[in-house]
């Protein structure tokens, strides 16, 4: 048993290289393969055989035949399974589990199909992305600070498991197998990440992660705003976290029992331990370097840092110091696309290699012709260097997912062997925009950033920010919210509202601006702690905080967010810019 159990925890990082380097040089045959497989698979289930494919099998007859989709056109066939409907409608296998998506973006978590696949697939891309890290740098005998939450699954009214893909993942066996191979176990007990008061989760993480502080190796989260979000937290209650190991007991904070009896199992009275984590606070200036300085050992900080993320970059390179920030790879809630094979870049350059046998991948690319009809679809292998390209997903075996639009903008910037290498744009329902007017999530972050950089003087930064399109007032006009650290005066914030106005650079906006069918910008600033209720109204929906990503921009569908911030205004500026 335990020679089995051995072999299945080794893992060979070069073999994983060379099986990469190998999928990767045949990209098109595996996609064709793919695709072949999927459908000779599911051919016969209701969705596939309404559009007429007839068991074909090929890609020319599959484009032809099954439409492009959303999520929208597939929640009715969704709705049916969740429901308990036990016929073959969009899988051959039934289906066991749903995934929730976090919900921030539309206000509601959609619901996707789950399965045992694309568990199989989410370890081919850790194991891919790991090995070439490793590489590059490498941990031994190590463990990982991974501030990850899982959320309650509950039953659905057909009798699945459901939540969101994370906890599908942290709770899958493939999982702690998968991690304890590489290496870097999670230093927190199940208890812990399982927790149902995320607040102690992520007090116990912090904690766990001071004991073995020798032992870390890698600082991890799903997403980097839970890393940041960590050290703030840290910030606020390291004294108390000192005082804990000092004593051996632990805060009277934390109360679920389950999490109080396995964090008794670790914590043990550490007066020298506690000493030394106090010396290095105490001396730190303005916390830069608190993450290397409380764990020695640590190689790298690891996450998803792009696109609604990048944010967060200037605070995480704060608390990094000089250690390195490695992007995580490519994928949603319903499943994955490209690893990290270039982990030596830094994250605004990171790319994903496309893993061709882990889905089949088709490309629109987003040029409109005179009639503005959408361009049609190239295959992975199709697309063009430089170009930007709206990304279509058909899953491996049974997530049941055909030509489905994932929302995303990406453009080529280059390949590896016969695969592209992908770097993430924006997600492209998330527009402001008013008439004529397009601005992008990430329009609208370097239009934060360029304001941002007028704080700096005064020692202020922007905490977290949101926005929306107010189309009460005529002409309507961009509102945007923001949190700042401490107290900014009326002058810096006019100074920042204009700036804001002149950094949305889209010639739609600009022109509007000037012949003012577009109203003058508004910058509210919130109270401390606003985006911290967004997360905590999310988390009470069952939403997990290893999923969170703060809404950019607030629509109609989100109602109860766009509450939550207008309510915690306590000063409005409108630009004079276009005046």
């Amino acid at each position: 048993m335990k020679m089995v159990e051995e072999r299945e925890n080794k893992f060979d990082p070069q073999q994983v290289i060379d099986e990469f380097e190998l999928l990767s040089k045949d990209a098109g045959k595996i996609q064709e393969k793919t695709l072949q497989k999927i459908l000779e698979e599911n051919g016969r289930t209701e969705y596939l055989q309404q559009w007429g494919l007839n068991r074909k099998t090929d890609q020319v007859s599959f484009k032809n035949c099954v439409p492009l989709v959303t999520h929208k056109d597939l929640e009715p066939y969704i709705r049916r399974i969740v429901d308990g409907d036990l016929t073959p409608i969009l899988t051959r296998k039934p289906i066991t589990t749903i995934s929730l998506s976090s919900g921030t973006t539309q206000g509601k978590p959609k619901f996707i199909p789950f399965n045992e696949e694309l568990m199989e697939s989410t370890m081919q891309i850790f194991k891919t992305s790991f090995a070439f890290r490793n590489r590059e740098f490498p941990v031994v005998n190590g463990k990982a600070l991974q501030f990850i939450y899982g959320s309650k699954q509950f039953k659905t009214k057909g009798g699945l498991a459901a939540g969101t893909a994370t906890t599908n993942v942290y709770r899958n066996s493939q999982f702690k197998k998968t991690m304890k191979a590489m290496q870097t176990p999670c230093c927190s007990p199940d208890e812990v990440i399982f927790g149902p008061d995320f607040h102690q989760s992520l007090y116990c993480h912090l904690l766990c992660g001071l004991i073995l502080r020798n032992e870390v190796q890698v600082v991890s989260s799903t997403f980097a705003h839970s890393i940041v979000h960590a050290f703030r937290k840290f910030e606020q209650v390291w004294h108390e976290l000192v005082a804990n190991i000092r004593d051996g007991v632990l805060s009277s904070r934390v109360n679920v029992p389950s999490i109080r009896s396995a964090m008794s199992k670790l914590l043990k009275p550490d007066p020298e331990l506690a000493d030394t984590i106090y010396n290095k606070c105490i001396r730190l200036s303005n916390w830069y370097g608190l993450i290397p300085e409380l764990f020695p050992n640590t190689r790298y900080i690891y996450g998803i840092m792009t696109g609604s993320m990048e944010p967060y970059l200037t605070k995480l390179r704060h608390y990094a110091g000089e250690l390195p920030l490695l992007s995580a790879d490519y994928g949603s809630s319903e499943g994955w696309i490209g690893a990290n094979v270039n982990p030596e870049l830094p994250p605004e350059l990171v790319t994903y290699a496309v893993l061709p046998n882990i889905g089949y991948f088709e490309f629109i690319p987003l040029v409109e012709n005179v009639d503005g009809v959408e361009a049609t679809p190239v295959g992975l292998t199709e697309v063009k260097l430089d170009e930007e390209y709206d990304i279509v997903v058909t899953n491996f075996a049974d997530a049941g997912l055909y030509r489905y639009r994932l929302g995303d903008v990406v453009k080529i910037k280059g390949f590896h062997n016969g695969t592209p290498e992908l770097q993430f744009i924006c997600r492209r329902n998330l527009l402001l925009s008013i008439n004529i007017d397009k601005n992008t999530e990430k329009d609208l972050q370097l239009a934060v950033e360029a304001a941002a950089q007028l704080l700096l003087n005064e020692k202020l930064e922007v905490v977290d920010f949101s926005s929306n399109v107010n189309t009460s007032a005529d002409p309507g006009h961009y509102v945007i919210f923001w949190e700042l650290n401490g107290e900014a005066s009326e002058e810096i914030l006019k100074e920042c509202c204009n700036c804001l106005d002149k950094s949305f650079i889209d010639a739609g906006y600009v022109s509007s601006r000037k012949v003012k069918t577009i109203g003058a910008l508004e910058l509210r600033i919130v109270k401390r702690g606003t985006f911290h209720k967004i997360l905590d109204h999310f988390v009470g929906l069952g939403a997990a905080v290893s999923q969170f990503k703060t809404p950019r921009c607030v629509g109609t569908t989100n109602l109860s967010v766009l509450q939550i911030l207008t309510s915690s205004v306590v000063e409005s500026y409108f630009s004079t810019a276009f005046s």
